[in-house]
């Protein structure tokens, strides 16, 4: 906050959202050729700009997806969920690992996102949290 012409108190508007990148892994195994300490490495690099430039808040990578738990409810609550071993849903890719930034500039962020799909190989999605940077809605602390 600034003090305003008239010495009263302005607050200066910035909307910083919250953002999810997913990485998408193929299911199998990864490719013989792939040197996962090279991925590993650049990912790094870019994980400390990301931290150097104030917007990082996490990322991780997923155990393997044979290693979920989906679970089921019925919509009444009557009765008891489900719980079943492995991935909800049969598909060519999977939720491999994710990163969770900051920022008041979806450019930059898709900059993040680009990077990191430089250095991964790996498909990436950008989504921001639901509701932020609505009007009123204060941030989620994470």
């Amino acid at each position: 906050m600034r003090p305003g012409p008239a010495g009263d108190r302005r607050q200066e508007e910035i909307t910083v959202k919250t953002y999810l990148i997913s990485l998408f892994s193929p299911d199998g195994p990864p490719p013989e050729d792939l040197d996962l300490t090279k991925v590993m490495a650049d990912l790094e690099v870019v994980n400390a700009d990301i931290r150097a430039a104030g917007g990082w808040v996490f990322a991780g990578g997923l155990a393997d997806q044979a290693s979920a738990t989906t679970i089921r409810r019925s919509r009444d609550g009557v009765a008891d969920a489900v719980l079943t071993d492995g991935p909800f849903a049969e598909a060519k890719e999977h939720l491999g690992g994710l990163t969770i930034l900051r920022s008041d500039d979806y450019d930059v962020v898709l900059g993040w996102a680009e990077r990191i799909a430089g250095a991964t190989g790996l498909p990436v999605e950008v989504r921001p949290f639901q509701g932020e940077g609505d009007p009123g809605q204060a941030p989620t602390d994470l």
